[in-house]
């Protein structure tokens, strides 16, 4: 659903630039929070949780290079937004989605740079905003379980991609630059986004659930689905059960799940690619069809070495957009482990403040 320079005029995207902006500042600050207060033990897995959250980013980057078929001639891919917020927080998650997107559309001249503000609002805040809304709302309805965890990822990321659908078909009627009906454009967004949010649903809860099935306690929307171990004195003392010291929780490494992680998203964007379907997605099926591309202009990327996600002068098609691949999931990586360990040490350093205001002075 990356929307190319073009199809939406220039007050709108100003407008939805501002409001990206926005929206990135505001998550900027939360994702200090989530940062410094994902897993068991609350800060205590802070520092586990910036590297954890540009794995994500570079996992979204490549489970969208690949596109499966949901009509005749109509193909899709994650959108991420929900996956992401489930995984590492909201804030996050749009931080996440925001840097794929920044990295797709600077490095492989998918998505209009004039179009980033449209971009991030459509496929990063309300993907995110929606899902995670959706997902608390069932997750205090369902039992409390890692069942209930998968189903309520599933619901939320199906719903998440026609919600995006909506948001480009309001957006298309402040700004859109092509005569065209807007009840086509609706009817036909909603129609194919809704099969492609079955195939977003099924990679989030099986994403999801994988993670949970090994390590739900670096599940940010399973927080508090294991419940705090305790001690209990005996029977005929006392029957109130007493929580256990923070000590008796063994600290357990995240580097084989890391390097899974990025084993996973190196596999899916240096292979398993080459077998995407080479299909329009939904967005670009719509906008040929009802003619919304009838004043698209090229990227101002085009000439980039990975234009196309491709590398430039390889000629064999399955060493290009491999290689392209890898490359991307390295620079993704790259950039958001970087946005995230520099907002978590700032966060750290803004605790530490109070703190050693605090403390009493020495004595000499």
């Amino acid at each position: 659903m990356h929307v190319p320079d073009g199809f939406i005029n220039a007050p709108v995207s100003v407008a939805t630039g501002a409001l990206a902006a926005a929206a990135v500042a505001v998550s900027l600050r939360g994702a200090r929070r989530e940062l410094a207060g994902t897993g068991q033990g609350g800060g205590a897995g802070a520092e586990r949780t910036a590297p954890l959250a540009g794995l994500v980013a570079a996992f979204i980057f490549a489970v969208q290079m690949l596109n499966f078929p949901v009509a005749a001639g109509t193909s899709g891919h994650l959108l991420g937004g929900a996956l992401a917020a489930i995984l590492v927080g909201p804030y996050t998650g749009v931080l996440c989605v925001s840097v794929v997107l920044l990295m797709q559309g600077v490095l492989f001249a998918d998505g209009g740079l004039t179009a980033l503000g449209v971009n991030i609002t459509d496929m990063a805040i309300v993907t995110t905003v929606v899902a995670y809304g959706l997902f608390r709302v069932l997750v205090k309805v369902l039992p409390r379980s890692r069942r209930s965890i998968t189903v309520a990822s599933f619901v939320s990321a199906l719903v998440s991609v026609p919600a995006a659908a909506v948001a480009f078909t309001a957006l298309y009627a402040l700004g859109g630059t092509a005569d065209v009906p807007l009840g086509k454009v609706f009817t036909a967004m909603v129609g194919v986004h809704v099969l492609i949010g079955i195939g977003e649903a099924a990679i989030t809860a099986l994403t999801v659930g994988a993670v949970i099935a090994v390590r739900p306690d670096l599940v940010h929307g399973a927080r508090g689905l294991t419940a705090p171990l305790e001690l209990r004195t005996s029977p005929l003392t006392a029957a109130t059960p007493v929580p256990a010291p923070a000590t008796t929780a063994p600290r357990r490494s995240v580097r084989r799940v890391w390097l899974a992680g990025l084993a996973a998203a190196l596999v899916c964007a240096g292979g398993v690619s080459y077998y995407a379907s080479a299909s329009p997605d939904g967005l670009e099926k719509v906008a040929h069809d009802q003619g919304i591309d009838a004043k698209a202009r090229d990227h101002t990327a085009k000439d980039s070495p990975l234009a196309d996600y491709s590398v430039k002068d390889i000629t064999d098609p399955r060493l290009s957009g491999g290689l392209a691949g890898v490359i991307g999931v390295g620079a993704t990586l790259a950039v958001g482990t970087g946005v995230f360990v520099v907002l978590r040490r700032r966060r750290n350093a803004a605790d530490a403040r109070p703190a050693a205001a605090g403390a009493p002075a020495e004595r000499a």
